[in-house]
């Protein structure tokens, strides 16, 4: 259902209260055990802030910082390492590939990174509006950048075209169509790691199953992930609600569950650079439109009073990460909305905060 009220005019609101009931097959097992064995893992923070919960009306408030995964400022290298590996494993020993993906920004850097770690090559398509610094930094893990005149959507569409069309090219992209689904699916499977060290911590902080978590949605993918990993079975039904959060300026998710059917948006400038996106891969669609309770879309002035709050907080978020707070707060606050969420004064919320402030040099 969607909400027709003024305060819906201004962050568009789309509810599915048949979400908490819906399940699927739970993420496989392993992916834990990998990262754990890569150099330099450890859990990324998951700090508690009081003065949001109380802001939020709700028990407790904690936000996943992936402000430095594994070395770089943002979750994303959880998917490609994952992915990156078990495309090697069947591949001969001692071949060299080049990895070809298209890019919003962190996904590149984290191929990038993955190819230089393992000694193989990288060829990276960057959008039109990524920061000149986030391309730049792609260019520093010595990755080979080709500038695309144009949007995210042509950005794959020229680096799919340009991996078909190379020897001993691999394209590792996070976003699916048709045809393209294998990758992407190690890419979610690989974010299930994010959600494993979220259980811990709320256990060890004495919290609990978490009774919304805010998700910030470029394609979906990470969206996919938290269904994936609170609707999975053998144990559907723990009561967490699921809220994504895009841009206005391009909100693909939010348009395809309206609608009901997948639908692609055009986009526009926006701070939040990572979430830039005008279609919904493919693969999370269908868990997208039957697990996600609520979706919502912020413009970057949300983003940005929600980035100052969390940096004077002390989280080192940037705009796509602060996102999930300025979701959350639309949830919050529009008629109706609570209820449609469950969310009451005990409710414990999540956040996760998929990127810091180098990841995107915008705000």
């Amino acid at each position: 259902m969607t909400e027709t009220s003024a305060s819906s005019r201004t962050t568009p609101w789309f509810a599915h209260p048949e979400a908490r009931a819906w399940t699927c097959a739970p993420a496989p097992d392993g992916v834990r055990a990998f990262h754990a064995s890569l150099p330099g893992y450890a859990p990324t923070p998951l700090t508690e802030l009081p003065s949001l919960a109380a802001e939020l009306g709700v028990g407790r408030v904690f936000v996943k910082d992936e402000s430095a995964r594994l070395g770089l400022p943002a979750f994303k290298v959880l998917g490609t390492s994952w992915a990156v590996h078990r495309l090697l494993a069947g591949r001969p020993a001692g071949e060299r590939v080049e990895f070809v993906t298209a890019t919003d920004g962190n996904h590149g850097r984290a191929v990038a990174r993955e190819a230089r770690r393992l000694g193989h090559g990288a060829h990276v398509f960057v959008s039109r509006g990524v920061h000149p610094g986030a391309a730049a930094a792609i260019e520093g893990e010595g990755a080979r950048v080709t500038r695309v005149d144009g949007d995210y959507d042509r950005a794959v569409r020229e680096a799919a075209a340009t991996a078909r069309g190379t020897a001993h090219a691999v394209l590792v992209q996070d976003t699916a169509w048709p045809g393209y689904e294998e990758v992407p699916a190690l890419i979610v499977q690989g974010y299930a790691t994010l959600f494993a060290e979220v259980d811990e911590q709320l256990a060890a902080a004495g919290a609990g199953a978490p009774g919304l978590v805010a998700v910030p949605v470029g394609v979906g993918s990470l969206a996919q992930a938290a269904v994936t990993h609170y609707r999975g079975r053998p144990a559907p039904g723990t009561g967490t609600a699921l809220l994504a959060v895009e841009p206005t300026a391009a909100a693909p998710a939010l348009a395809s569950l309206v609608r009901g059917e997948p639908v692609t948006v055009p986009t526009r400038t926006t701070a939040m650079a990572g979430l830039n996106c005008g279609t919904v891969s493919s693969l999370a669609w269908p868990h997208l439109r039957d697990g996600l309770d609520a979706a919502t879309a912020v413009p970057d002035t949300a983003a940005a009073a929600a980035l100052r709050d969390l940096t004077a907080l002390g989280v080192a978020s940037g705009p796509c990460g602060a996102a999930a707070l300025a979701g959350a707060r639309a949830a919050l606050t529009g008629p109706g909305r609570r209820a449609a969420l469950g969310v009451t004064p005990t409710t414990t919320v999540v956040l996760l905060s998929t990127e810091g402030r180098e990841a995107n040099p915008h705000g």
